[in-house]
């Protein structure tokens, strides 16, 4: 579909697939960008999850 991202630019998906190879050896390869998507995704639920706190009237006690 041309869709996705380009062959060029650098992905975590892409680093983290490309790094499987290399896992014995050179293990930063694949985990620190692996850490880094864990940490991107747990802070975008985080602030999801604040947000509907704040924004959600039905959560609110008088």
């Amino acid at each position: 579909l041309g869709l996705g991202v380009g062959t060029r630019i650098p992905a975590w998906g892409s680093m983290i697939a490309n790094g499987r190879q290399f896992m014995l050896n050179a293990w930063w390869i694949s985990t620190l960008p692996g850490l880094a998507l864990l940490i991107l995704v747990l802070s975008i639920n985080l602030l999801g999850e604040g947000l509907r706190d704040i924004l959600d009237p039905r959560l609110k006690i008088d």
